[in-house]
């Protein structure tokens, strides 16, 4: 039997460093731990997958979270049913359950609905939200690269012959800027 880590952040802004230390003292060898820098939505994670190939039966795999593990209860369900048929053990430190027991599975399928829940009300509250700014003529989401003025001027620069790295140096911004603010509207 061996002790199997799994940690995942969903952007390369985060780090595992904390979840890496949280598997370390429940006693997973650096050596046995698998790892992404990808959203737990996504199905085709490299770290699971691999550590999913390792696994053999009577292994234990120890996350965090659950929520590290999977970001849907469909795709939680699945994965505890595909250990527990393979005879693999799965434990989740933060909410201190063991899937090997009944009791353990049960309390994770609740769990995972809750974290479910919560993300689509946290879905819903943000997109009220830019609904709500929208409405008031407030900027929703990233300001433009460049102003109107700036537009403009790389748009007459484009069509006066100067190649785009030019402009986008002139502008202080990337190439594909300007391909976007100079680009026919029919082109796209």
């Amino acid at each position: 039997m061996t002790l199997l880590g799994y940690a995942r952040v969903s952007t390369k802004k985060q780090t595992t460093d904390q979840q890496l230390d949280a598997l370390s003292a429940a006693g997973v060898d650096p050596q046995h731990v698998y790892s992404d820098v990808l959203s737990g939505a996504r199905d085709d994670r490299p770290g699971l997958a691999e550590l999913l190939k390792y696994a053999r039966p009577g292994d234990t795999i120890v996350v965090v979270a659950l929520d590290r593990l999977a970001r849907s209860l469909s795709h939680s369900v699945r994965l505890i049913e595909e250990l527990r048929e393979r005879g693999i053990f799965l434990r989740s430190i933060r909410e201190g359950l063991d899937f090997g027991t009944p009791a353990g599975r049960f309390q994770g399928a609740i769990f995972q609905a809750l974290a479910e829940l919560e993300r689509e009300l946290i879905r819903e509250r943000a997109a009220s939200a830019r609904e709500a700014a929208q409405a008031r003529g407030k900027q929703v989401g990233r300001p433009p690269a460049l102003t109107s003025e700036q537009a403009r001027t790389a748009r007459t620069l484009r069509e006066g012959g100067t190649d785009i790295t030019t402009i986008a140096t002139t502008l202080g911004v990337s190439r594909a800027t300007i391909y976007r603010y100079t680009e026919p509207a029919d082109a796209a």
